[in-house]
C-alpha cells in the first residue's frame, strides 16, 4: 500500500503505542517462568507477535485479551524436559530483537533451534554469537535462508563486543541465569545503547533474577528460575519521538501516557531536541538511542538556519534498511540537505520542503514515520511508497495520523 499525505498541521492528543522494547522483555522473562504471569498494555505489533509466536515454539503458552496476555510459563531450568524435545522452528519474522533474544534462550531450555526470518533479517549481523559458539564448541550453519544452532550452552566467560549491538548482551542475560553454574560477560568494547541493557537488567529483576553490573561487563548466578508476576508496560519512547518531532515542526500535540524519567534511554529525545535548539551548529552523539535518528533527522531537517550533526551512529546500516542512507535519501528527495558519512548526518536545516515527490520507505517503519512527520512541512503532497510497513512497531499509525487531521489517500 502506497499513501498519499496533502500537508497539514497535526492537532490534537495523542498516546502514543505501549514499548516494543519493554514488552519483548517482559513477555520472554514471564515465558521462562513457571506459573501464570500477566504482562498489560501490549501492542500487538508484528515484532511482538513474531515474540509470541517463537516463545510458544519453545514452551510457553498465550491467552491474548485486547491489549494484555496471560502467560503460562514453560518453568525453564537445566533439567527441563524440554531438552529432550525436537528443535524448534522459530519463525522470527523481520524482528532482530526476537532473533537475538531467542538465540542463547533455545540454547539453553532446549538445545537449539532453527531460525528464519524475513526481509533483512537473516542478513543482519550475528558474529559475536557465531565467535562465541566457535569458541565453545557449539554447532550454527546458515544454509537456504535459515539459521541452525545446536550444543549444550555452559556457564563460563563470554567475551562479547559492546559496540555491535547491546541485543546479543540481552539474550545471554536472558539464557546464562538458567545455567548450573555462574557466568560472566565481559564486554571488549564499550557498551553502546546502554539503555537497553538496563531495560534488560529491570525486566530480570521483575521476575526474579538477579544479574551484577560490572565495570566491563556483568556477573551472573546460576541456578536461577523466573518466577511469575504480573505488570504493565510503559508507553514507547522511541514512537514517541515521532509525535514530539512533529511538535517541533509546529504540530499542536499533546503528547500523552510517557513516563518521564524511564528505565527507556529513548526518553532523552526530548534532551536531543532541546540541544538541537540552542545553537546554530550542534553535535549530538546518538550511539546510546540509534531509534531515535529518523525522528531527529526529520526535526532538524527543517530547523532553518541550524546545522546539525548525528554523530557516532555507524550501527544504523545495519537495521531494517541501511539508515544513514534510507534516510538520507528520503529527507533530500522531499528538498532537504543532508550530508551523509561512513557513521554520520550533517543536516542543514531549512524553513519548509518542496515535497511533490513519491519516496521509498526501504520497507522500514522508522523511515515511512519519518517521511510522514517531514511531510507537514512541505509545500507539495507526498507519496510513501509501501506505507504498510509502520505495522512492525506502529500498527495504527496512520489511523492516528489521519484522527489528528493528517490528509491522506490510501492506495492500494
Amino acid at each position: 500500500m502506497d499513501i498519499t499525505i496533502a500537508p497539514h498541521k497535526l492537532v490534537g492528543t495523542v498516546t502514543p503505542p505501549p514499548s516494543k522494547s519493554q514488552a519483548h522483555r517482559a513477555l520472554i522473562a514471564a515465558a521462562l517462568a513457571q506459573g501464570e504471569s500477566v504482562v498489560s498494555n501490549v501492542a500487538l505489533s508484528q515484532d511482538i507477535e513474531a515474540t509470541l509466536r517463537c516463545l510458544e515454539e519453545l514452551g510457553a503458552e498465550f491467552a491474548i485479551d485486547g491489549s494484555t496476555a496471560a502467560v503460562r510459563g514453560m518453568g525453564a531450568n537445566p533439567m527441563s524436559p524440554l531438552r529432550r524435545m525436537a528443535y524448534p522452528h522459530l519463525n522470527c519474522g523481520e524482528s532482530g530483537s526476537t532473533l537475538r533474544f531467542l538465540i542463547p534462550v533455545a540454547l539453553a531450555v532446549r538445545g537449539g533451534g532453527i531460525f528464519t526470518g524475513r526481509g533483512r533479517l537473516m542478513e543482519r549481523p550475528l558474529t559475536p554469537y557465531f565467535d562465541l559458539f566457535d569458541e565453545k564448541g557449539l554447532f550454527h550453519e546458515s544454509k537456504g535462508g535459515a539459521l541452525t544452532v545446536t550444543g549444550a550452552l555452559t556457564p563460563g566467560e563470554y567475551r562479547l563486543p559492546g559496540d555491535v549491538s547491546s541485543q546479543f548482551v540481552t539474550g545471554l542475560l536472558y539464557a546464562l541465569p538458567l545455567l548450573e553454574g555462574d557466568s560472566e560477560i565481559v564486554l571488549t568494547t564499550p557498551l553502546e545503547s546502554r539503555g537497553y541493557v538496563d531495560m534488560t537488567a529491570e525486566a530480570l529483576g521483575q521476575f526474579g533474577v538477579r544479574v551484577e553490573a560490572r565495570e566491563n561487563g556483568f556477573f551472573i548466578p546460576g541456578g536461577q528460575l523466573y518466577r511469575p508476576r504480573s505488570l504493565t508496560v510503559e508507553g514507547d519512547w522511541s514512537q514517541a519521538g515521532f509525535w514530539f518531532a512533529a511538535v517541533s515542526l509546529g504540530a499542536q500535540l499533546d503528547v500523552r501516557g510517557m513516563k518521564l524519567p524511564s528505565v527507556q534511554g529513548d526518553w532523552r529525545f526530548l534532551d536531543l531536541l532541546e540541544q538541537m535548539h540552542g545553537a546554530t551548529e550542534a553535535e549530538l552523539d546518538v550511539s546510546q538511542y540509534p531509534d531515535l535518528v529518523p525522528p531527529l533527522a526529520a526535526a532538524a531537517a527543517l530547523e532553518e538556519g541550524r546545522t546539525i550533526s548525528l554523530t557516532n551512529a555507524a550501527r544504523l546500516r545495519l537495521k531494517e534498511s541501511d539508515r544513514l542512507a534510507s534516510v538520507t535519501q528520503v529527507l533530500n528527495a522531499l528538498g532537504a540537505d543532508v550530508t551523509e558519512g561512513p557513521d554520520f548526518l550533517t543536516i542543514r536545516g531549512k524553513q519548509v520542503l518542496a515535497g511533490g515527490v513519491a519516496v521509498d520507505s526501504f520497507n522500514d517503519h522508522r523511515i515511512a514515520m519519518m517521511a510522514a512527520i517531514a511531510a507537514t512541512r512541505c509545500i507539495n503532497p507526498v507519496t510513501i511508497n509501501s506505507a504498510e510497513c509502520v505495522a512492525k512497531s506502529y500498527p495504527d499509525f496512520w489511523e492516528e495520523y489521519e484522527r489528528l487531521g493528517g490528509i491522506i489517500q490510501r492506495i492500494p
